[in-house]
């Protein structure tokens, strides 16, 4: 019996034809021997077994966002409120977004540092069409999602087919588009989004009942997921995790979102108007994390971004088209980019030429702070989300204690260079006990 890294291919680079790096990738619970089901306790043995041989996932970043959700909320009576937790959603959406985007990249061990100002772009090419030309707000948002699309072509021509580093390749674009924003909105430009729409995005509501509608739908598609990849393993003879396990699961789903839809239900407003339900911008970013997720760990196309990440030249010689796997990473995530332009422009209700152009290393840092591997081959959607949420808390806190931006810019930094650390060693320990099991 032998330990896999979940979703990591580097001891297998043939997912195509290999049923060991299917069960790495989907985190089969390898000390549990082949075609039986087992307990809870195995389950937790085998958690504790990957942990211990380097794979720590998401664990670092949880802690944290616990243990920030303590410190603050014992230093701030604000911290912890109805309307201070709705704030944080929002300001998190498009953070949270562009770290999505860019895991796509960073699973096959590449960078986007023009993801940024790609947004900026996009969101440019939108208000110009709706504002000067009278262009329905649906296809203008239509025409800059293509035009992310074109740019993630662009970038990843470059670097899969001509050979040119990302790192030189995204740089150049991150220079020459901050250029192209102020060709395109002038220099000082202010436009202010004018579509009811896409302000009411990030500044807007559900209400009540659409908010419970929306927790029994994501309980729902949970369960529904679960069981199918329940079946799928049985049916490839694979061991398949315990009926009780999936039950806990779900009543996870049901207790923590049930806790969080009551609680934006009550009225978290400070004056006579009341604010009540789960903001918009929550069920439309939970479904995009859900068709990427589905993506990478259900489709031959998210195995291959795995191994591509992991040992590239042995995915070349499997038999797989590693330059089209780099241009598709590249394309979804200058795409998902502009949707994250489009959350930050909903929220601030305008669009300047330096949009965009700061928050790129807060993505790259949500990622790798949430346990996306730097290194390609490792990580998870969701843990970009759960690294932009931690981001997002230290901001918001120190700023309701009142401390100045360059003591959040210090812990910041911090955080990242000890998630970075945590990240190399735990894989040099993976390495030595891959060695080991040899």
């Amino acid at each position: 019996m032998t330990t896999t890294p979940e979703r990591s291919t580097e001891q297998s680079s043939n997912p195509s034809t290999n049923t060991a790096a299917e069960t790495a990738a989907i985190g089969e619970p390898s000390t549990i021997a082949t075609g039986h089901e087992g307990t809870v306790r195995d389950q937790v043995n085998n958690y504790i077994q990957r942990v211990r041989g380097g794979d720590m996932g998401m664990l670092p970043a949880l802690a944290g966002v616990i243990v920030l959700a303590i410190l603050f909320g014992s230093l701030s009576p604000f911290f912890l409120t109805r309307l201070n937790i709705a704030n944080l959603l929002t300001q998190t959406a498009a953070l949270m977004m562009l770290a999505i985007a860019l895991t796509f990249v960073i699973l096959i061990a590449e960078i986007d540092l023009s993801a940024g100002v790609t947004s900026g772009v996009g969101m440019a090419i939108f208000v110009l069409l709706v504002n000067k030309q009278d262009w329905n707000w649906v296809l203008a948002l239509v025409v800059a999602l293509l035009a992310g699309m074109v740019i993630g072509t662009f970038i990843g021509y470059f670097v899969a087919k001509v050979g040119i580093p990302s790192f030189v390749v995204t740089l150049g674009l991150f220079l020459g588009f901050q250029g192209l924003n102020l060709v395109l909105l002038g220099d000082g430009g202010l436009y202010r989004i004018e579509v009811p729409q896409v302000v009411a995005i990030m500044n807007s509501s559900m209400p009540i009942w659409a908010g419970w509608l929306m927790l029994a739908v994501v309980v729902a598609v949970s369960a529904g997921t679960q069981l199918y990849d329940r079946a799928r393993r049985h049916r490839a003879g694979m061991p398949v995790r315990p009926m009780s396990l999936l039950a806990a699961r779900v009543g996870a789903w049901v207790i923590g979102g049930g806790f969080l839809v009551f609680l934006l239900s009550q009225n978290r407003s400070t004056s006579i108007v009341e604010i009540r339900g789960v903001p918009i911008v929550v069920p439309i970013a939970l479904a995009i994390l859900w068709i990427g997720t589905s993506a990478l760990d259900r489709t031959r196309w998210g195995l291959h971004i795995y191994a591509v990440g992991g040992n590239p030249e042995a995915a070349r010689r499997g038999g797989i088209n590693v330059a089209r796997l780099r241009m598709s990473a590249f394309i979804l995530c200058s795409t998902l980019a502009v949707v994250s332009g489009l959350f930050s422009a909903s929220q601030t209700g305008t669009v300047e030429p330096s949009a965009g152009r700061d928050i790129v290393l807060s993505g790259v840092a949500a990622a790798v702070v949430g346990g996306v591997s730097l290194f390609g081959g490792r990580g998870r959607l969701v843990q970009a989300v759960i690294g932009a949420l931690l981001i997002s808390m230290i901001t918001n806190g120190l700023g309701l204690l009142g401390l100045p931006a360059g003591i959040t810019f210090l812990v910041t930094g911090g955080v990242l260079i000890l998630a970075a650390t945590i990240d190399a060693l735990s894989r040099r320990r993976s390495g030595a006990s891959s060695l080991a099991r040899t």
